[in-house]
């Protein structure tokens, strides 16, 4: 916005003149001429030895100095000036003199003078000069001091684009990681399947074999051998399970219940003693692990998977100590948090293995390193909505510091009851694998139910057209009719026959989303016959319980 005339004189008449000549008279001249234009801030020396301390203190606007006087002339006082002048900063000096030769002005110019004002001077060419210099002057102090604001802008916009950069790079990095490990997840899934029905096998057979043997006389050690095969299928069917959780997210878990980060820090130390106590005896260097748990909220989760990530992370600390050391487990409250930290004083990791350690696959250990054991704890820690930060420098240890928000749900943990199998049923049982369908029907034919068997979805349709069925057993992956296309077929022809799908892609907890309406109830393989009678009884309405 343009000043007007009026307002312009105003801002310069309050402008910082400083008036420096040897003769009093022209300084009294001087003076009465620039009081009558109405300039206010106005100072005069005439000794220009004071110059410099004169312009360090009252830091004029404009200049008015005289060229020929003793002890300093104009020139010497000029230079003096421009060692004080910041590079940029423009302060005008209007040389006095009634010496109007060439070679005077060349060498004034040189010297710093901004403009001349020749003795005797006009009154009005001394007024009109002396503004023109000071309005050029407060033009070039507006342009610095815009600069200045500029520069400032973009100091912080690019103080604001570094800060930006960093989030996003570390976003990035997330996002690389939660795509690894889905990819990951997606492998394994299919891999998962293979195994669990292989694992549906052993378990069925070991179960019917352990049946024959309680028959039996003095078969106490084949009963015991057959529990082992028992337990061996289902440690197994654990390890398929966990390892396609690398990615999955906290809807698709099991049932969440408020569970005590404190409690289950004291019970991983308590369960993993006997490992690394005896490591640390063999090899004769001390371990120690000390818990300092604080009386901390609850959170929501599933006890045994938070367990089995503490464990990782003890086996993984007591590793990163050859020389022995101490491992510390440490929980407390945060804003709206629980915080947990497992510190070692192990080897450290270097940035980039710090960067890299949660990657499924990476490892520092050799052959003796599967890379598993930190990318299960990263899925365990996203499944529950937590965050983990990672500190570590070689040779300094490690400390991994997770954060999980409190649960607000003011819910206790139920247990579900198990339930008995009803009446004898007539039961149809698909499967594309016929052993599957053998060992499952021997099964519940022992528990007085009537079966048959199909061995894909097409024979099975045709065999419950033709009969009367009380439930249906099915496999999920089949060809030509999967198991969803199978159970919708049987409810359009008799919607109150109760179907049961097996499938070895994972596990699906009680009160989880069934992917179709059809489905009375998904049991994971590999399922133990308590788990299939629980299953059969649920679906058909028993509410007693049921031992093995």
């Amino acid at each position: 916005m343009l000043e007007t005339p009026l307002r312009d004189m105003a801002t310069l008449r309050e402008m910082r003149i400083l008036l420096v000549d040897d003769e009093p008279l022209n300084v009294a001249l001087l003076d009465a001429l620039l009081g009558d234009e109405g300039f206010t801030q106005v100072r005069s020396i005439t000794d220009s030895r004071k110059v410099v301390a004169v312009c360090s203190e009252f830091v004029p606007d404009l200049i008015l100095l005289d060229l020929m006087m003793p002890h300093l002339d104009g020139f010497a006082v000029m230079q003096r000036l421009a060692v004080l002048r910041e590079p940029d900063e423009f302060m005008p000096i209007m040389v006095l003199t009634a010496d109007i030769t060439e070679s005077t002005k060349k060498r004034a110019l040189s010297a710093g003078a901004t403009d001349f004002l020749t003795k005797p001077f006009d009154r009005t060419e001394a007024v009109l000069r002396i503004s023109n210099l000071l309005r050029t002057r407060r033009m070039h102090v507006a342009i610095a001091a815009q600069n200045e604001q500029l520069e400032q802008k973009v100091s912080e916009r690019t103080a604001k684009l570094e800060e930006t950069l960093v989030e996003l790079r570390a976003t990035q990095q997330q996002v690389v990681q939660r795509e690894r490990l889905s990819a990951l997840g997606a492998m394994v899934t299919g891999i998962a399947h293979d195994f669990n029905n292989s694992l549906a096998l052993i378990l069925g057979y070991g179960e019917l074999l352990q049946r024959e043997c309680r028959r039996l006389s003095g078969s106490r050690d084949l009963t015991d051998y057959a529990q082992t095969i028992i337990t061996a299928a289902l440690d197994a069917a654990g390890t398929v399970s966990r390892l396609r959780e690398f990615h999955r997210p906290s809807d698709e878990g099991g049932a969440q219940v408020p569970v005590s980060l404190s409690q289950l820090a004291e019970q991983s130390v308590a369960f993993t003693r006997p490992r690394w106590e005896a490591e640390s005896h063999a090899r004769g260097l001390p371990i120690e692990i000390h818990t300092e748990c604080m009386a901390t909220p609850p959170i929501s989760g599933q006890a045994a998977e938070l367990r089995e990530m503490l464990t990782n992370l003890i086996f993984n600390a007591v590793d990163a100590m050859p020389q022995g050391g101490t491992i510390t487990l440490r929980t407390y409250e945060g804003i709206d948090s629980v915080v947990l930290e497992v510190t070692d004083t192990g080897v450290g990791m270097t940035e980039e293995v710090r960067r890299r350690c949660l990657e499924p696959f990476f490892t520092t250990k050799g052959a003796r390193g599967s890379g598993l054991g930190l990318a299960m704890v990263y899925g365990t820690v996203q499944r529950h909505r937590g965050e983990v930060e990672i500190e570590s420098k070689p040779g300094r240890g490690t400390t991994f510091q997770f954060t999980f928000p409190i649960d607000t749900s003011g819910e206790q943990a139920v247990d579900t009851p198990d339930v008995a199998a009803p009446k004898p049923l007539r039961i149809l049982v698909v499967d594309d694998q016929p052993v599957l369908c053998e060992v499952l029907a021997e099964s519940l034919t022992r528990d007085w139910h009537t079966v048959e068997v199909a061995t894909n979805g097409r024979e099975a349709l045709e065999k419950f057209e033709a009969g009367e069925f009380d439930l249906v057993i099915t496999d999920k992956a089949m060809p030509e009719m999967n198991g969803d296309q199978l159970a919708a077929a049987v409810k359009v022809r008799r919607p109150e026959v109760k179907v049961v799908m097996l499938t070895g892609f994972g596990e699906f907890e009680e009160g989880e989303e069934i992917e179709s309406e059809f489905i009375d109830f998904l049991l994971p393989k590999p399922a133990t016959m308590v788990e299939v009678r629980n299953a059969i009884g649920r679906v058909m309405g028993a509410a007693i319980g049921i031992t093995a």
